[in-house]
């Protein structure tokens, strides 16, 4: 990215900023990034008067992102961002207008684990609420992948994630309660490893 767009957008997810471009979330205003590391993808959204939250297991991303919270948008509290897991967000049901999940899901350590995210982030939005998600896949890799036990594989670059395919991607889409506002879509990296981007809305 050149220098203007870094100072608007941050190092956001190349997704993401597709689904800003169209315009998508410019009724959201409550916002929770899951699992926001050092927040990469609230850039934009703090820069731009949205009311952010955003939750990681580690304590010191959690440091970081309130850092950059109290630079970009100093009325944002720095209580909105808390050290937590996935599946026990501590906040409110019907909380959120969006839910960000970026690179979080797959590293579920079961189906009950998976489940137990997925569910946990879903109770937190209002209904009508976008839930943006990347998350690993074997979409157009499914004979380099090795299966390794409850929903986890060893992929081709080595590393072993929790993977999701089409079908349980619909399954979850339709289980939820919610419908599809962007065609799924998958991206496969040299055969190493496919990222796969999930964006539903819940009705």
């Amino acid at each position: 990215m050149n220098n203007k767009l870094t100072d608007s957008f941050g190092n956001i997810d190349i997704y993401l900023f597709d689904q800003l471009l169209k315009g998508r979330f410019d009724n959201c205003k409550d916002i929770i990034d899951v699992g926001c590391g050092n927040g990469r993808n609230i850039h934009y959204f703090l820069k731009n008067g949205f009311n952010v939250f955003g939750i990681d297991r580690d304590a010191g991303a959690i440091a970081a992102v309130q850092a950059m919270a109290k630079e970009l948008a100093p009325h944002i509290a720095a209580k909105n961002f808390v050290a937590a897991t996935a599946e026990r967000i501590p906040f409110a049901d019907k909380t959120f207008d969006l839910a960000i999940c970026s690179a979080v899901l797959h590293f579920a350590v079961s189906k009950d684990h998976f489940e137990g995210m997925l569910h946990d982030i879903w109770r937190v939005l209002k209904p009508g609420g976008f839930f943006f998600v990347r998350l690993a896949s074997d979409i157009g890799i499914e004979s380099l992948v090795k299966g390794i036990g409850d929903g986890r594989y060893l992929l081709p670059d080595g590393s072993v994630r929790y993977l999701v395919d089409h079908k349980s991607l619909i399954h979850y889409t339709q289980q939820l309660g919610g419908e599809l506002y962007e065609p799924i879509k998958t991206t496969n990296v040299d055969n190493l490893r496919a990222m796969t981007t999930w964006c539903v809305r819940k009705k």
